[in-house]
């Protein structure tokens, strides 16, 4: 063999070498993923429920893909069936998401109507009757009066951890608050969302800002007029005590509705900020 030919094979070989390394960098990594997503997708209880079968392909793809590569199968079937693993693993998670958005909008259907009922079987009541009903419901409710107007504050117990959806349990303030809005049709609200100390201060302030919008959805779903109502986020600025422990922590998650007067006249936001820079 003459230098030319000896140099040609070299070069030859060293291709052949590194398209193996290539390939088997590509199924060692579509492998790798293939575990990492099925082993996420088998500890989620959602998945689990709603996508049973597809987990159960994306399992049985994935072993074949460690049988193949542990003994006799070519790289190319290691990386087909990895591939597979993770695509099962992916509808698996897809069907999830979508059946807990169906479900999620059945159960705010399901509070929305059991609200209208409730709110249609109260205007059976008179108006004097519902007056004064309301006036002891909201004293129930701890309203206070401040230098913003008279304020009813709504705990973090209204909401899940880290979620802007109300509870059910909020429906039955959330429907005194209805009437009350209805008896007085020249009144307007403010409604203030706040968060404790903890996470990052952008997230804080957005989660405020959509709980303080979820409330107003529910109002506006229930005929109040949305050009009576105001929405403010503050996040974690404007505390009522210290972050420290949970208690203080929990009484700072809070959604707060700032009512006018009479006439629609609302105090002003930095009455309060004022306030609270005043005593910090």
């Amino acid at each position: 063999m003459n230098p030319l030919q000896s140099g040609a094979c070299l070069a030859l070989a060293t291709m052949l070498l590194t398209g193996c390394a290539s390939s088997n960098h590509s199924a060692d990594q579509a492998l790798q993923a293939a575990h990492g997503s099925f082993q996420k997708a088998r500890e989620d209880a959602d998945i689990l429920r709603s996508a049973p079968k597809d987990l159960i392909r994306a399992g049985e793809s994935l072993a074949r893909a460690d049988r193949l590569a542990s003994y006799w199968g070519s790289k190319e079937d290691v990386a087909h069936f990895a591939y597979l693993s993770l695509q099962y693993s992916a509808i698996a998670q897809q069907k999830t998401q979508l059946n807990l958005n169906h479900e999620r909008v059945a159960k705010l259907e399901l509070e929305r109507q059991r609200l209208q009922l409730a709110l249609r079987e109260a205007k059976l009541l008179s108006v004097q009757d519902q007056s004064n009903w309301l006036e002891e419901q909201m004293v129930s409710l701890a309203t206070t009066q401040s230098e913003r107007g008279l304020v009813m504050t709504l705990g973090d117990v209204l909401f899940d951890a880290g979620h802007a959806d109300l509870k059910a349990s909020a429906n039955r303030t959330v429907l005194k608050l209805v009437q009350f809005l209805q008896l007085n049709p020249r009144r307007t609200v403010r409604i203030e969302g706040y968060t404790d100390s903890r996470g990052d201060a952008q997230e804080n302030l957005e989660l405020s800002r959509a709980r303080a919008q979820a409330v107003a959805d529910v109002l506006i779903d229930l005929g109040i007029d949305a050009k009576r109502i105001e929405i403010k986020g503050y996040g974690e600025s404007f505390p009522v005590t210290e972050n420290a422990s949970a208690k203080g922590r929990a009484q700072n998650r809070r959604v707060e509705i700032v009512f006018s007067d009479e006439q629609g006249n609302l105090g002003s936001p930095g009455l309060f900020i004022a306030c609270c820079l005043a005593s910090g």
